[in-house]
């Protein structure tokens, strides 16, 4: 299957939906006009401000897809909450800020959201980090869109499929911010995505995207090789001009002496890749699992640290091919991304 099986793609790439800023409305119309298919991120969004980024997605005449956060939260031990809260206290002082001392809980607004896309539908709708009822997924559907799911294993492949999503993205261990992860307390055999992405296309039919880590052409070519219909990236595209990326990451991205990417859960609870700094060496063995309790207790201080210019204590998501990022319009990284082309 061809990446005709996404919603007007012309070409086998699509713009990750990057929550938290990078992926706005500019580069989702930049990558639609560029002949892939780019997502808004409809994480950490209120239902109103996600409507408004599609009304002017939809002015520009282009297809787009939204992405949700699956209500999947991950439960914190209560003590060990606390002796963390403590810990990130001490840090927070300094900026003058008070944390959450008891853990904080939400389902970002899921259910209005799929309320919204249902009622006013767009061409593509993916989930990550957890499977969403059957009836939400009949629902987005029967109102004509394309239903994709994010996957890490071949289990998660296979659930996704007996509930009825019509695509996949099969995302590798290598991939910058959030795992798509069922299970964050468990973490899936780390393939390489080559090997994920055969794993999956022999356990299910679906048309499977490959995700996690891709930075050229060449990379692009072989997971299409491999039997994918498109290379979604996210890390190639966030020094874009037309993304939302904050000053202090791209600072950060650019910068020739951070090398290294880690997995940790020490920002938000659940593992995420990340570029690796104070924050993520002093903090990843005392950090707890929990989400999103643990997103609501270091966010105030993610927050007035890069307002201080302070990037030791910001979350600075990468994936492991960050040093491929160029600066410049996205159409131009899109085209050097895409094998072939001149």
């Amino acid at each position: 299957m061809s990446s005709s099986a996404l919603p007007g793609a012309a070409i086998p790439l699509i713009a990750a939906p990057m929550a938290g800023g990078p992926s706005t409305a500019a580069l989702v119309i930049a990558t639609g006009r560029a002949g892939g298919l780019g997502f808004l991120a409809a994480g950490y969004k209120s239902p109103a401000a996600l409507a408004a980024e599609i009304d002017t997605v939809r002015g520009a005449g282009i297809p787009f897809g939204v992405n949700l956060f699956a209500p999947n939260p991950v439960p914190v031990d209560p003590q060990h909450y606390r002796r963390y809260a403590a810990l990130m206290q001490r840090e927070a002082d300094r900026f003058g800020l008070a944390l959450p001392a008891e853990p904080v809980s939400d389902d970002d607004d899921f259910a209005a959201k799929i309320d919204a896309l249902i009622a006013d539908p767009v061409p593509a709708v993916s989930f990550t980090f957890g499977l969403p009822a059957a009836g939400v997924i009949d629902g987005l559907r029967r109102a004509g869109t394309t239903v994709i799911q994010t996957v890490t294993s071949v289990a998660e492949a296979r659930a996704s499929a007996e509930r009825g999503v019509d695509c996949l993205v099969a995302q590798a261990h290598t991939a910058g911010g959030h795992s798509a992860t069922f299970t964050p307390q468990r973490m899936p055999d780390p393939l390489p995505i080559i090997e994920l992405v055969a794993a999956v296309r022999a356990a299910v039919s679906l048309p499977v995207i490959a995700a996690g880590g891709l930075s050229t052409a060449a990379e692009v070519a072989d997971v299409l090789r491999a039997g994918a219909i498109a290379a979604q990236v996210g890390t190639a595209l966030l020094l874009a001009e037309e993304a939302g990326t904050s000053a202090i990451h791209q600072t950060a991205l650019r910068d020739p002496s951070r090398r290294d990417t880690v997995l940790t859960h020490a920002f938000t609870g659940r593992p995420a890749r990340a570029l690796g700094n104070r924050f993520t060496d002093d903090y990843a063995a005392a950090a707890p699992l929990g989400y999103p309790a643990l997103h609501f207790l270091t966010g105030p201080l993610r927050r007035a640290a890069a307002a201080a210019g302070d990037a030791e204590l910001v979350h600075l998501w990468a994936g492991s091919g960050h040093r491929q990022a160029r600066s410049g319009p996205a159409a131009q990284i899109l085209a050097g991304l895409t094998p072939g082309a001149r």
